[in-house]
């Protein structure tokens, strides 16, 4: 793309800037995301031993890792697979839904490959992975510069300690303080900043399309599926 035909500045003069976050917010990103909470989704529902899916992960052990490979290993050319069923389906989620289909026919699991979106709808997966990558960027990607920022701001605080200068109220001159010490309130206020930001919960929606598990109640009503709920956002 040619910087000049940018809608945005942040994909035109800054895109070198930015370029990172294209990993968690771009349009291939969300696929990508999209596809990682399918996998685990399977992958929790083959955890629960009234499901027929937990056969499959009962006789392959490793599956589950061979999953998370789909995720893992995910390229431009697939998200532009993607792209192109959407094409037909006409619907993103679905687009994703097919893909991963396919993936399953070529690792023999066709008897399962219906469990892949069972019971869910496309916001399931869009609000859970939206928090996802905020999540991931925030951890994976802020808070590693933040830390950086602070980081050296204390280290020159040390170093400046017993740099005099000249401190100033309303504007004016006013009684001596150090360089250091000045370095070393930004730093505090930025510490106790990153302390809020550790507590900052990434909630996510998932339970039909009504909230309620009513399709997964309807076909397995001895499951606790309220509780897998939640377990499944929280892991």
């Amino acid at each position: 793309m040619n910087s000049l035909n940018a809608i945005s500045p942040i994909d035109g003069r800054y895109r070198s800037k930015v370029e990172p976050l294209a990993n968690y917010f771009s349009e291939g990103a969300l696929i990508r995301y999209r596809v990682q909470v399918e996998i685990e989704y399977f992958i929790a529902l083959g955890q629960l031993a009234q499901l027929p899916v937990h056969e499959c992960f009962d006789r392959n052990p490793a599956l589950a890792e061979t999953l998370r490979d789909i995720y893992r290993n995910f390229t431009d050319s697939q998200a532009d697979e993607i792209k192109e069923i959407e094409k037909t389906t006409n619907h993103d989620v679905k687009g994703v839904e097919y893909f991963i289909k396919r993936r399953f026919d070529e690792l023999h699991l066709e008897a399962y490959k219906e469990f892949i979106h069972f019971g869910l709808t496309s916001q399931d997966i869009n609000n859970t992975a939206v928090p996802l990558s905020i999540k991931e960027c925030h951890e994976q990607l802020l808070l590693p510069r933040y830390q950086a920022i602070l980081d050296l701001l204390e280290e020159r605080a040390r170093e400046w300690k017993d740099i005099p200068m000249l401190a100033h109220t309303h504007g004016q001159p006013a009684s001596p303080t150090s360089l250091g010490k000045e370095f070393m309130v930004f730093a505090y206020r930025m510490r106790r900043q990153m302390e809020y930001f550790a507590q900052i919960p990434f909630s996510a929606k998932f339970g039909g399309a009504t909230g309620n598990f009513n399709a997964h109640l309807a076909a397995y009503p001895e499951v606790d599926w309220r509780e897998f709920g939640n377990r499944f956002v929280d892991d």
